[in-house]
C-alpha cells in the first residue's frame, strides 16, 4: 500500500523513457526514469574528467609521494561516494530535484543561500573547463593547420556546449555513455606516456620520498573531494532520473568507482608531470607529454571533449535548475544563461601560471560552505523526517515550508567559521557543528522552526 505520504510513482513509470521529450525538463517530482544503472555508471564517469583535478595534483608536489596521492585520491573518492549515496536519496525515492528536496530543510526563500551557493562554483568550473577546452582545439589547429585563434575556438566551443545543454538529461545521456570509453582510454595512455617520458625522474623526486601521514595526507584527500563537494549538494538533480530499483550500496559503489578512474589519472598525472617539469598549465603538459603529432591531435581532443562531457553533467545542471527555481525560467532558457554567465566569470584569468594555489583557495573555501548545507540536508531528511517527506507540501509556496528556515541558516552559519578556521580541512570541519546545531534546534523547535518541523 502506498504510504499518503508519498505521491505515488506509476507502475513500470522508470521504463516509460519516451514521456519525456527531449529538454523538457522541469522540477515537478520525476516519474519517468531514462537511466539504468549502467546509463548511469558512465554519465558519472565521463563527467567526472575535471581539469580541476590536474591542478590538485599539481598543488601536491613536495608533500606526498606517489602512493599517498593515490590513496588520499581513493579515500577522496570514497567519501564522495558515501555522500552522494546518501544525500541523493531523497531525489532518488521521490524524483525530486535539490532545489526542491533543499524547501524542507531551508524553506521556499530560504532555498536561495544553499542554490547560489551551488550555481557559483559550477559556473566558475564551467568558464574555467570551456576555456581549457578551447585552448586545446586551438593548439590542434596550429599543430594541424598553423592557426591560432583561441577566442574564436572559445566562442564556437561554448556555444556547442550551449546547444548540447539544451537536450537535457536525454542528451546527457548519450553523451557521457559514448565518451566514457574514448575518456578512459586516453587517460590510460596519457599515463603511461607520462611514465615513459619522465620515469627516471618521478623515480628520485616522487617514488622515493618520505611525504607525510599527518594533516597535509588528509587536506589532500579533502582537495580531491572538495572539487565534486558542490555535487554532493544537488545529487538529487542526477538520481531522480536513475531507475527505482537500485539499492543504497549499489548507489555508493557506482558513484565510488565511477568517480575513481578519471580522478586517480588526472591527479596522478597532474602531480608526476608537475614534479617532473615544474610546468602547472594542462595544455602545455600534455603537449609536452606526447612526442608525435598523431597522438598529440589525440590527446588534445580528447581534453577538448573531456571538458564537455564534465561541464553538461556538473556545471550547467544546477545552476540551471537553481535559476528554474529563483526565477521561474525554463529550462532551455535557464541553459542558455548558465552558459553566458560562466563566460562573464573571466575564466582566461584563471588559467595562468599562478592559478594552481589560487584553484587550491577556491576549492578550499567555497567547500567550507558546502559542508554545513550538506549536513543540514542529510541530518533533516534522516532524522528529522525520518526519510519521509510530504511531497505535496515541498510545491505548495503557502505550506509550512514558506518562507526562510532559520534554523538551517543558523547550523550552516555555526559551520561555516570552523571550516574557515581548519582551513586544510575545511569540509570534514564544517560538518558535525552544522549538523548537532541543526538537530537541537529542530528538536527544540527554536529560531522559528516549529512549523518545519510537522
Amino acid at each position: 500500500m502506498t504510504s499518503p505520504l508519498e505521491l505515488p510513482v506509476s507502475a513500470g513509470a522508470e521504463e516509460e523513457i519516451h514521456d519525456k521529450p527531449y529538454g523538457e525538463e522541469s522540477l515537478a517530482p520525476q516519474e519517468a526514469r531514462i537511466m539504468d544503472r549502467w546509463s548511469y555508471f558512465f554519465a558519472w564517469l565521463g563527467g567526472c574528467v575535471s581539469i580541476g583535478t590536474f591542478t590538485a595534483g599539481s598543488s601536491l608536489v613536495g608533500t606526498l609521494n606517489l602512493l599517498q596521492t593515490f590513496l588520499a585520491i581513493a579515500i577522496g573518492c570514497f567519501i564522495i561516494g558515501v555522500f552522494l549515496a546518501t544525500n541523493g536519496a531523497a531525489g532518488h525515492k521521490y524524483g525530486i530535484p535539490y532545489m526542491v528536496q533543499a524547501r524542507s530543510a531551508f524553506g521556499f526563500s530560504g532555498t536561495r543561500l544553499p542554490g547560489v551557493i551551488r550555481a557559483v562554483p559550477a559556473l566558475v568550473w564551467f568558464g574555467f573547463q570551456s576555456w581549457i577546452g578551447a585552448g586545446a582545439l586551438n593548439t590542434c589547429a596550429y599543430v594541424l593547420f598553423d592557426y591560432s585563434n583561441v577566442w574564436l575556438f572559445f566562442i564556437v566551443f561554448q556555444s556547442l556546449q550551449i546547444g548540447l545543454s539544451v537536450l537535457g538529461f536525454h542528451g546527457i545521456k548519450w553523451l557521457e555513455n559514448i565518451g566514457s570509453f574514448f575518456i578512459i582510454a586516453c587517460l590510460i595512455y596519457m599515463f603511461v606516456s607520462v611514465i615513459e617520458k619522465y620515469g627516471d625522474v618521478l623515480g628520485k623526486e616522487l617514488v622515493g620520498i618520505d611525504g607525510t601521514w599527518g594533516l597535509e595526507f588528509w587536506g589532500a584527500t579533502m582537495l580531491f573531494l572538495g572539487i565534486y563537494s558542490t555535487m554532493m549538494l544537488n545529487v538529487s538533480d542526477y538520481s531522480r532520473e536513475l531507475h527505482h530499483d537500485t539499492k543504497p550500496g549499489i548507489l555508493t559503489t557506482i558513484y565510488s568507482l565511477s568517480i575513481l578512474p578519471a580522478t586517480v589519472f588526472m591527479g596522478l598525472i597532474g602531480i608526476m608531470v608537475s614534479t617532473a617539469t615544474g610546468v602547472v598549465d594542462p595544455i602545455e603538459v600534455f603537449s609536452s607529454a606526447v612526442d608525435n603529432k598523431p597522438l598529440l591531435v589525440t590527446t588534445l581532443l580528447f581534453i577538448a571533449f573531456a571538458q564537455v562531457t564534465t561541464n553538461i553533467l556538473n556545471n550547467c545542471v544546477p545552476p540551471t535548475y537553481v535559476m528554474m527555481d529563483m526565477f521561474g525560467f525554463s529550462f532551455k532558457k535557464a541553459s542558455v544563461l548558465t552558459g553566458v554567465l560562466a563566460v562573464a566569470t573571466f575564466p582566461w584569468l584563471l588559467v595562468t601560471p599562478e592559478s594552481a594555489d589560487g584553484l587550491v583557495i577556491f576549492i578550499k573555501t567555497y567547500s567550507a560552505f558546502i559542508g554545513p548545507i550538506l549536513a543540514v540536508l542529510i541530518v533533516d531528511y534522516y532524522l528529522i523526517r525520518n526519510r519521509t517527506l510530504v511531497v505535496s507540501q515541498l510545491y505548495d509556496a503557502e505550506g509550512p515550508y514558506s518562507g526562510i528556515n532559520w534554523a538551517g541558516y543558523a547550523a550552516v552559519a555555526a559551520g561555516v567559521p570552523v571550516a574557515l578556521f581548519f582551513s586544510e580541512v575545511s569540509f570534514y570541519a564544517s560538518l558535525l557543528p552544522a549538523a548537532f546545531v541543526y538537530y537541537f534546534l529542530m528538536k527544540n523547535k527554536m529560531f522559528g522552526s516549529a512549523r518545519f518541523c510537522q
